[in-house]
Order: C-alpha cells, then sequence, then structure tokens
C-alpha cells in the first residue's frame, strides 16, 4: 500500500491513465538511467545526456503551449543564457565549482527578470502579436550573442573546462563497475539525468497544482477566467517566468554536458523549431509528450541516417530505391513521419493512447 503513495506523490496524481504508455515511460527511464552501463559508447552517452536535456527543455516550453495557450519564440534564448552563464563563468573564472555556481545562479536571475519584463509588457496583447515579439527579442539576443565576441566568443562560441571531478580522465572507482570504467564523464551524466529528472518532477507537480489548473482555465476561456477573478496577465506572467527558469536550467545542463556554448549549439531557429515539433508529435497539454516526443525526435535524428543507409546499401540492386533511402534524404523522411504523426495522431502520442486507455 506505501508504493501506490509514494508513486502518487511522485507523479503528482497524474498517471499516464495507459498500458503502452506506461510501459514506454518504464523503458525511457530505465534506458536514460542505465545508459552508461547498457549503451556505454560515446556517441550513445552523448545521445541519452541530449535526450535528459531535451525532454526537459520541451515539458517547460509545453507549460507555455500546452497548459498556458502562449506561443513563444524565445525559449532558446532562455536555453542560451543558461548555456551561456556557465561558458562566461567558467572560461572567465576558470574551472571551479563556486564558478559554476555563480554562472548558474547569474543566469537564472538575468532568465527570470528579462522573462517577467517581456511577460508584464507583451502578454496584455494578443497571443499572436506576443509570438512576434518573442521573436523579435530572440532575435536580437542571438545578434547580441554573436557581436560580443570579447565577452560570448562570437560565432566561434565558447570553450571552457569543467572541474577536474567531472573530467573524462578522473577515475571514481579502481575497479570498473559491470565492465564500465567510472570516470568524471560518468558521473557528469549521472548530474545531467537527475537534474532533469527532479526539474521535470517539479514541473508535473506545477501543472497539476491549483495553480496548474487556473492556466488550464485561461487557456480554454480567459475572459471566463477574468470575470471569477483570476488575472490572466498575473497567471501568464509567472506561468512564463517559470518556464524560462526551467529552460535556463536545460541550458546549464546542457552546457556542463558539452563544455561549449555558442549560437548554434543553444540560440539557433532549428533549435526552436526542433522544440515545436517534439511538443506536437509527444502531445500538447500534456508533459508525457515532451517524453516521448523528444526521445523519439532525438534518436530520429541521430539514428535515422544510419538506418537509412544500411537499408540504401541492402537495396543496392533494385532501381531508384538506393537514391530514395539514402542517407542524404533523411531530413525529408523524418518530414514525413512528421506529417504522418500529425496525421493519424492529431493529439500527439500521449493524447491517443491516453483516449485508448480510456
Amino acid at each position: 500500500m506505501r508504493v501506490p503513495g509514494v508513486m502518487k506523490r511522485l507523479l503528482s496524481g497524474d498517471y499516464p491513465q495507459s498500458r503502452i504508455l506506461s510501459v514506454a515511460l518504464i523503458l525511457i527511464l530505465a534506458g536514460l538511467a542505465l545508459a552508461p552501463f547498457v549503451f556505454p559508447g560515446t556517441r550513445s552517452l552523448d545521445v541519452a545526456a541530449k535526450v535528459c536535456v531535451f525532454i526537459l527543455l520541451v515539458a517547460s516550453y509545453d507549460l507555455l503551449l500546452g497548459y498556458t495557450g502562449i506561443v513563444s519564440f524565445a525559449h532558446t534564448m532562455f536555453f542560451g543564457i543558461g548555456a551561456y552563464g556557465i561558458a562566461i563563468a567558467a572560461s572567465k573564472l576558470g574551472p571551479t565549482w563556486g564558478s559554476l555556481a555563480l554562472g548558474s545562479l547569474a543566469a537564472l536571475a538575468c532568465s527570470a527578470l528579462l522573462s517577467l519584463v517581456i511577460g508584464l509588457l507583451s502578454l496584455r496583447v494578443k497571443t499572436i502579436f506576443f509570438a512576434m515579439i518573442t521573436l523579435a527579442v530572440a532575435s536580437f539576443f542571438s545578434i547580441l550573442a554573436s557581436q560580443l565576441s570579447s565577452i560570448t566568443g562570437g560565432e566561434d562560441g565558447l570553450t571552457y573546462k569543467l572541474p577536474e571531478l567531472l573530467l573524462p580522465g578522473t577515475k571514481l572507482l579502481e575497479t570498473a563497475l559491470f565492465g564500465v570504467e567510472i570516470n568524471g564523464k560518468i558521473l557528469c551524466y549521472y548530474i545531467v539525468f537527475f537534474g532533469a529528472f527532479f526539474l521535470f518532477l517539479v514541473l508535473l507537480r506545477i501543472v497539476n497544482s491549483p495553480f496548474g489548473r487556473v492556466l488550464q482555465a485561461i487557456r480554454e476561456n480567459d475572459f471566463r477566467a477574468e470575470a471569477i477573478g483570476y488575472r490572466s496577465v498575473i497567471y501568464r506572467s509567472v506561468a512564463n517566468c517559470l518556464s524560462a527558469l526551467a529552460a535556463t536550467a536545460a541550458g546549464i545542463l546542457y552546457a556542463i554536458w558539452l563544455r561549449y556554448a555558442g549560437p548554434d549549439t543553444t540560440l539557433s531557429l532549428d533549435i526552436m523549431i526542433d522544440i515545436l515539433l517534439m511538443v506536437v508529435i509527444g502531445g500538447m497539454g500534456t508533459l508525457y509528450g515532451a517524453v516521448i516526443g523528444a526521445t523519439l525526435f532525438i534518436i530520429a535524428q541521430n539514428y535515422l541516417q544510419d538506418l537509412m543507409k544500411l537499408g540504401s546499401d541492402a537495396a543496392a540492386g533494385i532501381p531508384l530505391l538506393p537514391n530514395l533511402i539514402h542517407p542524404d534524404r533523411w531530413l525529408l523522411w523524418l518530414g514525413i513521419l512528421f506529417i504522418l504523426s500529425v496525421y493519424y495522431f492529431p493529439t500527439g502520442i500521449v493524447g491517443r493512447l491516453r483516449g485508448a486507455g480510456r
């Protein structure tokens, strides 16, 4: 009887409501938790770390889009602020835990202030105008990061060192564990994993709290929410701040893992489009959709070319087919997969599975 109570508190009462979804979530959690031992290669570990970071990033965006009905194009800006906070602090102050803490606090404070100002000044207008304002602010910040080369490294970005405990050459155990050498890189991965896991549970608690219910009421009918006494501008501004802080935390974790921060890795508009795709594929208005969408998209992004190469080589004797599934055309097939997923899963994969479960 104690285990269901623990699970209820851990998931804030928001159960998957589908056996297939429950199994998928358990498999993803187990795969990410055991990734250094099950998938010990460098590339596979990089993919697992990126999945952890983007689950948090997509979940933070779903707090805006899915639960509050706000379309924002400035999310990668907050993601970049977190990454650059770590990068600037580590490169200027040295590879110490104090510099990482200072960079993280400065990035979170900057994101909180900036998101509050944007929210209070822009969320009074209609949704489409707010989206255009955030796009303009994000573009300005990206240009600023590219131009301030003395601080941000410009287009080349910043490469920096981390504390010695997080370096791949640092051995934490003398003997290998399950055939895997436990070093600083493994510790770094688990910092990313547990950081993303904890913050995801925090977001899950927020959306299932009375505050989250008000956000959903504002999304459905903001005039009715105003009529019963809820100031939609205040609630939307707070949601914008919380979403920005979670995105900044994702940027901090990503910078710790990559040991690099640049415009292409954090501030690119392509990343914003990827986030939108992950939200739509997984399902808006459910944080579990962020888990499914981010996992499928990142894995497809990294391994679809390899699968297509195998298929192209296997179909070498068949006319036209090898060229059709050539690895260079992976973006075409990724787009087709996205169109099919939207057509057959209009409410996202999680929405469809939950509907079937009910």
